[in-house]
């Protein structure tokens, strides 16, 4: 999986989105910090596309409406506003078009400016763009690749509002439970990992292990320029990039892991790598 997944383009040129303090806001009026701004609210380097080329297949999304547009156009926002929701399910979606056995997470987890009509403006364009391959909410232990294979489904939504309550398609957020650690701090992050690991729910739902250091206030005031791919993301991610390695997926194991900059290193290649240990148990077994 990839964190903040749509933040490789954010307009610096628009105003700074609803999910951002009013100081901010203010400050952001002169164009510098906006530019500043980007450095920081960047996480990703890599298009929809492109992600899913290089295997993730978990999207962390968050949304908001434009304040002050006409009609009820929703666009992804991390500080800053980025493309279109319609325009990204579509890049999706035509990936899937082409590789039919592929199956994606999208995970609309933050909301912002968004009333119920808003809302069921981006439930219709989820449906528009995905239709029949979209799967309805079943038992999590049921939705193996084969079930997906047989029933032609290939993308599972996870809708944190109440409303996905109306759509069978939308499945509740708390299926998709994914604890942050909230640190600038490496080790204090490998071991909020393993302490969430050995808490997770045994059965029902799935798990994200969010693999990502957060930046304070003093970070960025320290670091302006740099940016959080030069202040935080290169220096730490070979020792994230180690815990990975030492882990074991299944229950009680890891589930899904989520990196800011995904292709910095073998992130998806390692993390996908871990599924040979499953069939290396079948195997013993047998």
């Amino acid at each position: 999986g990839s964190h903040d997944s749509f933040s490789y383009w954010v307009d610096e040129k628009s105003p700074v989105g609803p999910d951002q303090a009013k100081a901010i806001k203010r400050l952001a009026r002169i164009s510098l910090v906006r530019k500043i701004m980007k450095k920081w609210s960047v996480t990703q380097n890599l298009t929809f596309k492109e992600q899913l080329e290089g295997g993730i297949r978990y999207f962390d999304l968050r949304v908001s409406s434009k304040p002050g547009e006409i009609g009820q156009e929703i666009y992804f926002i991390h500080g800053l506003f980025g493309i279109k929701v319609w325009d990204g399910l579509k890049e999706m979606n035509s990936f899937l078009e082409q590789h039919p056995k592929e199956v994606i997470f999208l995970d609309f987890n933050h909301f912002y400016a968004m009333d119920d009509s808003h809302h069921r403006f981006l439930i219709n364009r989820i449906h528009s763009a995905f239709e029949s391959k979209l799967c309805c909410v079943e038992c999590v232990e049921y939705v193996t690749l084969l079930y997906m294979w047989e029933k032609k489904h290939q993308v599972l939504i996870f809708y944190h509002h109440p409303l996905y309550q109306e759509y069978p398609f939308l499945w509740p957020g708390n299926k998709m439970p994914a604890p942050w650690a909230n640190t600038t701090n490496v080790h204090k992050l490998l071991q909020f990992l393993e302490t969430t690991l050995g808490e997770r729910s045994r059965y029902g739902t799935f798990h994200v292990s969010q693999a990502i250091l957060t930046p304070r206030v003093k970070t960025i005031a320290w670091h302006l320029i740099r940016g959080l791919k030069n202040t935080l993301v290169l220096r730490n991610l070979p020792m994230i990039l180690n815990w990975v390695k030492a882990q074991k997926p299944g229950v009680m194991g890891v589930n899904i892991i989520t990196s800011d900059f995904v292709e910095l290193v073998d992130f998806a290649a390692t993390v996908i790598a871990l599924n040979d240990l499953l069939l290396e148990d079948d195997e013993s077994a047998t």
